[in-house]
């Protein structure tokens, strides 16, 4: 939730009260900690590499010379292929660039559809679209989406960016550790990442590095150093005062070869995001998600690609036996070729005199293909082209998909709680530069949120906009049919502003109510004013019919002004 205020920030120094003292030991005895809860699952998260990502992942860090080993497990495409259209599908359905996949909306009813604050509202979003647009956000997003696809869970960092406002890093799986409060927010992240001694100089200060960093730039300046970066709360937290480590959030580098800190600083807000695809409430990370599931799967088919393979080599080029008497005679397997036979009439025969049922071996494969692809949501994302047979109808088509839709819906409101974290951060780095458009005073003090108003968010909301459309459609049966007076039954102005919501149409488009009561006031107006000039006109005419004099014969419509 996001709130608007003209509140100002007070600057004034405060003096420094020494608090609990961060130092080195301090976090390497932490990041201990979160190494050992992380090793639980790092086994199984090697392992999804192995068959999804071989060269995604980070797990040696330590030592930039040490590469993961070749795999040699996926000798089929198709988890790569699956991965790859569940990341094509999310960024087309979830947040497409080229549409509209989310919008602000305040949170008090009573006065959310007052054009003013739509209009509000609307530039926000349109603000908020331009810095994602112009940072690297939708270049990462897919990456984003594969980590979360196979191993259940991914992690960006936002930093604030003096052109863009923010830009993102994503992280690879195996480079950090998280972990979460009694509240099941993570509020804790641990990374460690390489750095070359000339660019460790160049971030933190020569007066900050190491010995060993003051070395190296000078004999090789690229040669890489582990560093640690740790973000917690602070146990100093302190919010009147506006000191750097005093924040909300500590934050400290260091070098993981040495004692000294690079650099100690904070922050109001945690600086990461992690998209999750849920965890059970003990876990600390989720063992639960869409590779786990499809691993087994894939484990079988690559099992059984090696197994096809083998029996279509041995239908092309078999194994052969034949008399020992022809051992040194050429023999040739070319089309066409005659080999000769011994004096007994034997000659060159296949080893194994059996067929293998190939097309079954292949069928049963294809099979296996589809419910990997199945696992990825591929049948979703591509639902009008698996349903393009001239046989089926659009509501057909539309049902399938609802179908579909109730078993995306809990990872999608996964991935909306982690976009509306990256949403509400980048509201606060607008309000604390200044570039939010001004705002009305009707929504000072208010709260404001976030809806998602995406492709596959709207198909969540189909619902809705069909259940509108049956009951207009049915309170005008029954108004036409029985009394009209049940017609004012609906609130044709709250269903219209309703529905523009559900549709996720531009408030520009439609009317304001404010100009649609003076519009109503106008008509009643001239309808007034209509009604008034027929009772002169009725008036006049029946003094007409009178005969137009009175009983002394003067002229009773110059009398009366006409």
């Amino acid at each position: 939730m996001l709130g608007l205020s003209d509140k100002k920030v007070d600057k004034t120094k405060k003096p420094v009260i020494e608090g609990f003292n961060y130092n080195k030991r301090y976090f390497e005895s932490r990041r201990n900690q979160m190494q050992s809860v992380f090793n639980v699952i790092k086994s199984d998260l090697s392992e999804l590499a192995d068959y999804f990502a071989p060269n995604s992942v980070k797990f040696l860090i330590n030592d930039v010379n040490k590469k993961r080993k070749p795999t040699n497990k996926i000798i089929d495409s198709t988890p790569l292929i699956a991965v790859r259209n569940f990341s094509s599908g999310m960024m087309t359905g979830a947040t497409s660039p080229t549409r509209r996949w989310f919008k602000t909306v305040l949170m008090n009813r009573d006065i959310e559809n007052s054009h003013e604050v739509k209009d509000w509202c609307a530039k926000q979003a349109e603000l908020t679209r331009k810095i994602l647009y112009s940072s690297n956000f939708y270049q990462i997003l897919p990456n984003v989406y594969k980590q979360l696809a196979i191993f259940s869970f991914s992690a960006i960092a936002l930093l604030p960016d003096y052109d863009t406002v923010v830009k993102f890093k994503l992280l690879p799986i195996g480079s950090y550790y998280y972990s979460k409060n009694y509240k099941d927010i993570i509020d804790t992240f641990c990374r460690n990442f390489m750095m070359s001694a000339k660019d460790i100089i160049a971030e933190f200060g020569i007066e900050n590095v190491s010995d060993r960093v003051k070395s190296a730039v000078e004999k090789n300046p690229d040669e890489m150093i582990e560093v640690v970066h740790f973000v917690e709360p602070n146990k100093n937290y302190d919010k009147n005062s506006n000191i750097n480590f005093r924040k909300k959030y500590i934050s400290v580098y260091y070098e993981a070869a040495d004692d000294k800190l690079l650099r100690k600083s904070g922050f109001s807000r945690f600086p990461f995001v992690v998209f999750e695809n849920g965890c059970n409430v003990e876990d600390n990370y989720p063992t639960d998600g869409i590779g786990f599931c499809a691993l087994p799967d894939v484990k079988q088919l690559m099992t059984m690609v090696k197994e096809y393979a083998k029996a279509v080599k041995k239908m092309v080029s078999p194994a052969i036996k034949g008399p020992a008497s022809l051992k040194n005679k050429g023999i040739a397997d070319t089309p066409g070729h005659y080999n000769q036979e011994d004096e007994n009439g034997r000659g060159i025969s296949p080893v194994y005199e059996i067929n293998p049922r190939v097309l079954e071996l292949k069928q049963e494969k294809d099979e296996l293909k589809e419910i990997i692809k199945e696992h990825f949501y591929n049948d979703l994302f591509a639902m009008i082209l698996n349903t393009a047979e001239r046989t089926r109808t659009a509501t057909e088509i539309n049902e399938l998909k609802e179908e579909k839709m109730v078993l995306l819906s809990p990872l999608l409101e996964q991935i909306h709680s982690a976009l509306r974290q990256i949403l509400d951060w980048i509201f606060f780095e607008e309000t604390e530069k200044g570039i939010l458009p001004p705002y009305p005073d009707i929504l000072k003090g208010q709260e404001i949120e976030i809806e998602f108003v995406s492709t596959l968010a709207q198909a969540m909301r189909a619902q809705n906009i069909a259940s509108m459309e049956r009951f207009t459609t049915f309170v005008a049966n029954i108004g036409n049919s029985i009394d009209p007076i049940l017609l004012k039954k609906v609130k044709g102005e709250k269903m219209i502003d309703d529905y523009a919501d559900f549709a996720n149409i531009d408030p520009s488009q439609v009317t304001p109510s404010e100009e649609i009561d003076e519009y109503r006031q106008a008509m009643e107006a001239k309808q007034q004013q209509q009604e008034m000039m027929n009772q002169l006109q009725t008036g006049g005419q029946f003094v007409k019919n009178m005969g137009g004099v009175d009983a002394i014969g003067q002229n009773l419509m110059s009398r009366v002004g006409a």
